[in-house]
């Protein structure tokens, strides 16, 4: 199937794993040389996008592209938190955490 960039814009990204409207697609991430499309990118948030960050979506998690939305799968979209005066994105859940510069007790096994 192909598409133009422009077919693109107007589509609007919904996640399957909870309903959300994502937004419509803002850009395309392509490598260069090649042409191989990596993903695409939806904006990161509503109002003013003063600090908001952009979402990357890998081309592997898009599941369709349908005639006026594209369906994806993302288990759990990163939520932008604000850390030290600038926007990032909040860490998985799952995620473990370290503080300082802690060993992990898998290196003595």
């Amino acid at each position: 199937m192909e598409t133009s960039f422009g077919e693109l814009r107007k589509k609007e990204a919904v996640n399957l794993c909870d309903g959300r409207k994502l937004g419509k697609v803002c850009d395309v991430v392509f490598t260069w040389p090649e042409g191989r499309v990596l993903g695409i990118v939806v904006p990161g948030g509503k109002g003013f996008r003063w600090g908001k960050a952009d979402l990357f979506i890998d081309i592997k998690k898009i599941t369709k592209i349908g005639v006026d939305v594209i369906l994806v799968e993302i288990k759990a979209a990163p939520k932008p938190v604000k850390q030290r005066g600038k926007w990032e994105d909040a860490p998985p859940r799952d995620a473990p955490s370290f503080s300082g510069d802690r060993r992990d007790y898998g290196e003595y096994e």
